[in-house]
């Protein structure tokens, strides 16, 4: 893990050297991007890492003033990979200061010592972007009006804030993929962890492209709170077993958020984008309003929901059976034990007033035995 000192150093560049060191390794690559700037020479090279690019001026009216506008392009990569940097560094941070200091009081197993660790750095990530989200749902048009999401598409300019904001979510679920080697996830928990960061690089990297990012974000945002409320609800649960509270009302509000995410779907692939006047296909200009690619981003859509749900089903199957095994092993310690029998022998071999006694043969056989 980055910055910890550990009493015996591994040999340099070692699997073990470079986990943990490895945000030590990242810091000084964006610190030289940084320094890039103070020189004339690599200052256009290093600007391209840190600013995001394509800045268009558009007047409105002309009364109003000239307003910045961001499209996208090639040169994204790069900001995304300064700002990849930045998500290594600060998953290290919150992870060295905040999460190991936490797991060190609990104990726990390996098991919920991963999972632990997983789930409290998605709540903070999850925290940001609902925050940062709701700010500019609040600032844009996207919420109140649903006719928004289609209407003037291709929609290619972006306000600074949506811009960046796409640009941090790509950064941030790229940077996951490295993170499983330097968080050292167990072989049994990579293909789960790999399913789910690729569905976000590739429906966040669909929306941005195809300029559905006013879609994207409202579906994002409701996602998000979500998936806040089953992390911090694990990380309840794994502190105290008995608060469970948290995972009920996670149930009820995934089903509202799938409901959610299905309809605005259909209503932006069936229905709005259908009846826009810019139909056809040009990468110029930014236009994907082809029923090809339609259909295909709404079928991309309905089956990971689809897919949701059935995890979801197979989650509460799983819990259920575990609440009633539970429930079970309660009432057998619960139930009363065996009453003692009333006939219960005295000292002296009596038994219900006879007395029997201890060797079963008589006592002539025993004389003759003696003799």
């Amino acid at each position: 893990m980055g910055f910890r000192k550990k009493n015996k150093s591994p040999p340099v560049l070692s699997h073990e050297f470079v986990i943990q060191n490895h945000a030590d390794m990242v810091s000084c690559l964006a610190m030289i991007i940084l320094l890039g700037l103070m020189f004339e020479v690599t200052a256009k090279f290093a600007i391209m890492f840190i600013t995001v690019q394509y800045n268009v001026t558009q007047v409105l009216d002309e009364k109003s003033e000239p307003v910045n506008l961001y499209q996208y392009g090639p040169k994204d990569v790069a900001t995304v990979f300064f700002y990849l940097l930045i998500a290594v560094i600060l998953h290290a941070l919150i992870q060295e200061y905040i999460l190991d200091k936490i797991n060190r009081r609990l104990h726990l197993s390996k098991t919920k010592h991963s999972k632990f660790n997983e789930s409290g750095q998605l709540a903070a990530f999850y925290l940001f972007s609902f925050i940062w989200g709701c700010s500019i749902l609040t600032a844009e048009e996207f919420a109140t009006n649903p006719t928004f999401l289609w209407e003037g598409y291709p929609h290619t300019n972006m306000v600074f804030q949506v811009k960046f904001f796409y640009i941090c979510q790509i950064a941030y679920w790229l940077h996951a993929l490295p993170e499983l080697y330097f968080q050292k996830v167990r072989k049994e928990d990579i293909p789960r962890q790999l399913y789910y960061i690729c569905l976000y690089v590739v429906h966040i990297t669909g929306a941005y492209v195809l300029n559905l990012h006013r879609l994207g974000l409202v579906l994002l945002v409701p996602h998000y709170l979500v998936e806040l409320l089953f992390h911090a609800s694990r990380l309840f649960y794994f502190s105290d077993e008995n608060k469970q509270k948290g995972f009920t009302l996670w149930a009820l509000l995934f089903v509202i958020a799938r409901l959610l995410t299905l309809t605005l779907s259909v209503l932006t692939f069936g229905f709005g984008l259908p009846r826009t006047e810019n139909h056809g296909f040009s990468l110029a200009e930014g236009n994907f309003n082809v029923l090809t690619i339609r259909m295909t981003c709404l079928a991309a859509i309905c089956l990971t929901q689809a897919w949701m749900m059935w995890k979801f089903i197979n989650f509460q199957l799983k819990k259920w059976r575990e609440h009633s095994q539970n429930q079970a092993s309660k009432k057998k310690t619960v139930s009363p034990k065996s009453k003692p029998h009333k006939r219960e022998t005295t000292k002296g071999g009596a038994a219900n007033g006879v007395v029997k006694s201890e060797d079963k043969m008589s006592p002539r056989a025993r004389k003759a035995k003696a003799s």
